[in-house]
């Protein structure tokens, strides 16, 4: 069955495309549900409620652009909106440096695993902000709209993160320098 077929089985509210979608789009979005949240146990939560509102929105998925992109936009908006429901978003710039350079040296090696996991212990405001800057590529302007925040606290979260990463790292490998990643 073609994408189209089964997005337009989707928006009539047929249970097998559902769980064909559901089947074929969940190991790639859940790499997503992962990235933005706290631990493996949010982010299953977050892939199934996320799912829940992919389907109650498909019908406005209009075959304009990429299916992938517009239901990992859902996703990511959908995570996202969880924690605009909590109050740490609205902490504002406190003159942190805006960025810091991270030099990755070839000499040791860490594996994703272990990045992942340092990624996910950081604070919310951080995490989300590293991974909409550094991962999804967002500019500063278009987080502080989508978190609704400024652009400073942006800038200041990223920095935030990246000093804490820096550290995590240095502590694991004993080393000043940033390993790459294996």
């Amino acid at each position: 069955m073609s994408i189209e077929q089964l997005i337009n089985d989707c928006k009539k509210n047929d249970i097998k495309a559902q769980e064909q979608l559901y089947r074929q789009y969940a190991p790639k979005l859940f790499s997503v549900c992962l990235k933005y949240s706290r631990n493996y146990t949010e982010a299953q939560d977050n892939l199934q409620d996320g799912f829940l509102l992919i389907f109650e929105k498909i019908h406005l998925f209009s075959f304009k652009g990429s299916f992938d992109g517009w239901i990992k936009k859902v996703m990511v908006n959908f995570i996202l909106q969880q924690y605009r429901k909590e109050t740490f978003l609205s902490l504002v710039n406190d003159n942190v440096p805006e960025e810091i350079d991270v030099e990755i040296e070839n000499e040791e090696e860490i594996s994703i695993e272990f990045l992942t996991k340092i990624i996910q212990e950081l604070p919310d405001r951080y995490r989300l902000v590293f991974n909409l800057y550094t991962i999804d590529g967002y500019s500063h302007q278009e987080i502080a709209d989508m978190l609704s925040i400024n652009i400073g606290t942006s800038k200041s979260n990223l920095s935030r993160a990246k000093m804490i990463l820096k550290e995590k790292i240095e502590q694991n490998t004993g080393s000043k320098k940033i390993p790459s990643v294996k």
